[in-house]
């Protein structure tokens, strides 16, 4: 039997002109690469029989060639991401026919379906440079870390990067509250509760409130107030496949959910008010922090008529000072009035992300794929 045949399943976005390539006639076998594909968010294109000339073959991001077409496969043009797909364990044969085929990989049903599925989705999604990831947590309670979290997140946005902004502060209202976009259709933490191993990029980009042109995962007003590590180790990593930027507020809490968002940042940036007490607190959140994550910057928030000025509190700490932030006139009335912290272009916070960014993202630039 030849010819092809698309998937019944409606492509999200873009993924129809990504999808993967199956070619097999075995209709068992066929039956578990739909699924997998499924699994990983992917529409493939199916072929039974022997790809035409110009057909997927050529263009798709991966083939999956089912073994019993293995052999009539072997003299067709030799092209990179071609799996060898079989249910034998203990047919080694199949390793010679990948080499025959020029199938660098060989996947074995059912053991391999995990290792499959993520390859799958990376072909699907297009992965490449991981999002420069940056964590934003208060030395103290009230240091303005969520402010400082969206006001860099709308920063980034507005230089055209692909930003998501998440919550990871259960206890803190909501970052969409502060965004004013608490009505916005789109999903919060509770829905992913149950996620583990891996959530598709572009689906979790696509579910997410789109607010002042980032998307952002928060917490609903619910009674959840807290998921479970593995949950927010697979959300991170699906925002960071999107590439561009991931700003997180982190809670000074540091538990085990707190610990996974932390082990995937960049960057941290501890915010610490010009306050004697405030760098006594923080001294204790910067030790916590520091066993977590090697680059960790200081944000001093002002105002700065206490005798502390930013360079000795960032001696006192032994962090980096990566700038300090004057009181913002009018952040009240702004966000009364439904406008974002950062939004303006000539306030502190604006100045500061600016800055920011301009410097982490040629430092990210320089740093190898």
């Amino acid at each position: 039997m030849t010819g092809s045949r698309t998937s019944d399943w409606a492509p999200a976005g873009d993924a129809r002109q990504r999808c993967p390539l199956i070619v097999t006639e075995d209709e068992g076998l066929l039956d578990d690469l739909l699924r997998l594909c499924a699994a990983a968010g992917a529409v493939p294109e199916v072929v039974h029989g022997t790809p035409a000339r110009g057909s997927g073959w050529d263009t798709a991001p991966l083939v999956l060639v089912g073994d019993d077409c293995a052999a009539r496969l072997g003299g067709a043009a030799r092209r990179d991401g071609v799996v060898l797909v079989g249910n034998d364990m203990d047919d080694s044969g199949i390793w010679r026919r990948a080499v025959g085929l020029g199938a660098r990989n060989v996947a074995l049903l059912p053991d391999g379906e995990a290792w499959l599925v993520d390859r799958i989705a990376d072909a699907v999604e297009g992965v490449g440079r991981p999002a420069l990831t940056v964590g934003v947590i208060g030395g103290r309670g009230g240091a303005g870390a969520s402010t400082l979290a969206c006001a860099l997140a709308v920063g980034a946005a507005r230089t055209g990067q692909r930003t998501m902004l998440i919550d990871g502060d259960p206890l803190g209202g909501g970052l969409d509250v502060l965004l004013g976009g608490e009505r916005a259709e789109g999903l919060r933490w509770p829905a992913f509760a149950d996620s583990c191993g891996r959530v598709a990029g572009r689906a979790l980009e696509e579910a997410l409130p789109r607010l002042h042109s980032l998307r952002v995962l928060s917490w609903d007003r619910g009674e959840c107030t807290a998921v479970p590590p593995e949950a927010v180790r697979a959300v991170l990593a699906a925002a960071r496949r999107r590439g561009g930027v991931v700003v997180v507020d982190l809670p000074r809490r540091l538990d085990a959910p707190a610990a996974e968002a932390i082990g995937q940042l960049d960057v941290g940036l501890l915010v610490v008010p010009a306050e004697l007490r405030a760098v006594a607190a923080a001294h204790r959140t910067a030790s916590m922090l520091g066993m977590l994550l090697r680059d960790i910057r200081l944000v001093v928030r002002g105002p700065f008529g206490s005798g502390l000025v930013p360079e000795e509190i960032a001696r006192i700490l032994g962090l980096p000072l990566a700038g300090e932030l004057p009181p913002e006139p009018g952040l009240a009335g702004g966000l009364d009035a439904g406008r974002p912290p950062g939004a303006g272009d000539r306030g502190p916070l604006a100045r500061f992300s600016a800055g920011f960014w301009a410097q982490a993202l040629a430092e990210s630039a320089g740093a190898p794929v």
